[in-house]
């Protein structure tokens, strides 16, 4: 008798601690949308979802939380989108399981997505969906929605207690949904003392947060941060309330009347910010970088602050991708361009950058190292030895270093790795590397999902130590090198100017007068 494709009824309802939720069944992986884990007024902290009567439907994705700007779509050979309606009641998730009962105990492996801490969804990316990774992987599936830029990292404090925290909403919403995903995760197979947070880019600087987050201690049990480590603290320290008050008057808003803040139409209230913004900006020439802030509930940025002592033994993989952020037009370059342009950039250390690269990477051409990163590689190699020498035997690091054919070849860029974490290459056409995709995907993901099970990615994977780093570099196959890039990062470090990220932000703020935002 054939398998059936297709549930959706009696068969697909689970009961939660707030209610009953129906979601369907669809080629051996039970799928659940849209699921509502908290509530929250504007600036203020996450609540639990109230209690309800009957089955409710989790069959469609949540709203989006809204963004400063208009998506505008682009490069999607490279990076797939899907955009999808906005609404700050944002707070859902979604899962994947291939089994539905209290008694499987999978592991947990809960997606955090990248966009900084003011873009993105649960669903942007075409790979983020988590069906194949259920299935394949054994595991259950978790990816989520919650508060971005204004609406969840704006520093309310000092107009009231109220506001105490708001500074931190959105953290808090990922927390409140791992306080759910503790509750209810058994009723869909998984094992809430098994939970993997995992985050790509502003995903990844998610995890570093929550692991200096002492309310989140126990709520997960492994960490992975995918390109998500940068050469700048995220902690920024611009004053917020000259920004809000120049709003607020823009608004027509008394600065005794805060609330009111709270009523005004997003669209509405992110165009009168951003003029208020650009305002101070070329005032002060500071500008505000959306993220989370240190008070007595979120310790700050470990390398500055120091180890959260709750999450201090949570294992952890660190890791980035070759290229990252890399001008693509560099392929176009001959060979002796390519030597030409390496003498541009390092000078009288050109030739022994070329031949330290050819040993770390010796199947790739002399143009790929002008691809090599600097924007995250060296915070996260730095990263994962200051974190191994207060955790011994937990902290792996990794490289994702294939090459792609893109109308010649490519090197590995920001967020290409993610398909092959989910298992959707055959979702995602550059992921099929001249046959080679699945192999990779099998590398890729089966190393993680060892480490979701046990704490460990690979039998030949060894952990950093303080003096020691061991890199598993992924591409034509999985090799382990020691100290991988040492001597090249040192030279990178005396050329390289390093990610700017205030930099950065002022010029998409500027950018914005010409119509950038809403």
């Amino acid at each position: 008798m054939e398998e059936q494709q297709f549930m959706y009824g009696k068969d697909t309802v689970v009961q939660t601690k707030e209610g009953r939720l129906r979601g369907f069944y669809f080629r051996g992986v039970y799928q659940f949308h849209g699921i509502v884990y908290a509530t929250a007024e504007r600036f203020s902290m996450p609540e639990r979802v109230k209690p309800w009567e009957g089955i409710r439907d989790a069959v469609s994705y949540g709203p989006v939380c809204p963004i400063e700007a208009n998506p505008v779509p682009g490069g999607e050979v490279f990076i797939p989108h899907r955009f999808w309606p906005k609404d700050e009641n944002c707070q859902s998730l979604n899962i994947w399981t291939s089994q539905l009962s209290g008694k499987e105990k999978k592991p947990v492996f809960v997606w955090l997505h990248g966009g900084g801490f003011s873009d993105g969804s649960s669903i942007e990316q075409v790979a983020y969906e988590g069906d194949s990774l259920a299935k394949n992987g054994d595991v259950v599936v978790v990816t989520l929605n919650h508060r971005l830029n204004l609406l969840g990292f704006l520093d309310m404090s000092s107009f009231g207690e109220k506001y105490r925290n708001s500074v931190n909403a959105g953290i808090a919403d990922l927390v409140a949904a791992l306080e759910w995903i503790r509750d209810n995760i058994a009723a869909f197979g998984g094992d809430p003392s098994n939970v993997t947070i995992c985050g790509q880019s502003g995903g990844g600087g998610k995890v570093q947060t929550l692991l200096q987050t002492p309310s989140a201690a126990g709520l997960f049990h492994k960490g992975i941060i995918m390109s998500g480590v940068h050469t700048t603290s995220r902690d920024s320290d611009t004053d917020h309330r000259p920004v809000i008050l120049r709003t607020m008057e823009l608004l027509g808003i008394e600065p005794d009347e805060p609330e009111k803040l709270e009523k005004v139409p997003y669209s509405r209230l992110v165009e009168a910010f951003r003029k208020a913004h650009i305002e101070y900006l070329k005032k002060e020439d500071r500008v505000i970088v959306w993220g989370p802030r240190p008070n007595d509930w979120y310790l700050g940025d470990p390398t500055v602050h120091g180890w959260c002592e709750e999450t201090k033994e949570v294992p952890l993989i660190i890791g980035t991708v070759f290229g990252e952020f890399f001008d693509h037009d560099i392929f176009s370059l001959s060979r002796d361009g390519a030597a030409d342009r390496m003498k541009e950039i390092y000078g009288e250390d050109a030739d022994q950058m070329a031949q330290l690269f050819a040993v770390a990477y010796p199947e790739k051409s002399l143009t790929s190292a002008l691809a090599l990163d600097y924007a995250c590689r060296p915070a996260a190699v730095a990263f994962a030895k200051k974190r191994a020498l207060d955790c011994p035997g937990k902290v792996y690091l990794y490289q994702f270093a294939p090459s792609f054919e893109m109308n010649g070849p490519m090197e590995a860029w920001h967020c290409s790795d993610i398909a092959f974490l989910f298992q959707n290459v055959d979702r995602i056409p550059y992921a099929n590397v001249a046959g080679a995709g699945k192999k990779l995907e099998k590398d890729f993901s089966g190393s993680f999902l060892s480490f979701m099970r046990t704490g460990k990615p690979a039998e030949s994977w060894g952990a950093c130590t303080g003096e020691q780093t061991v890199t598993m570099v992924f591409g034509d196959s999985m090799r382990p090198v020691e100290n991988l890039d040492r001597e090249i990062l040192e030279i990178m470090g005396r050329h390289v100017k390093p990610l700017d990220f205030e930099g950065t932000v002022k010029y998409m703020l500027l950018s914005s007068e010409k119509e950038w935002f809403y």
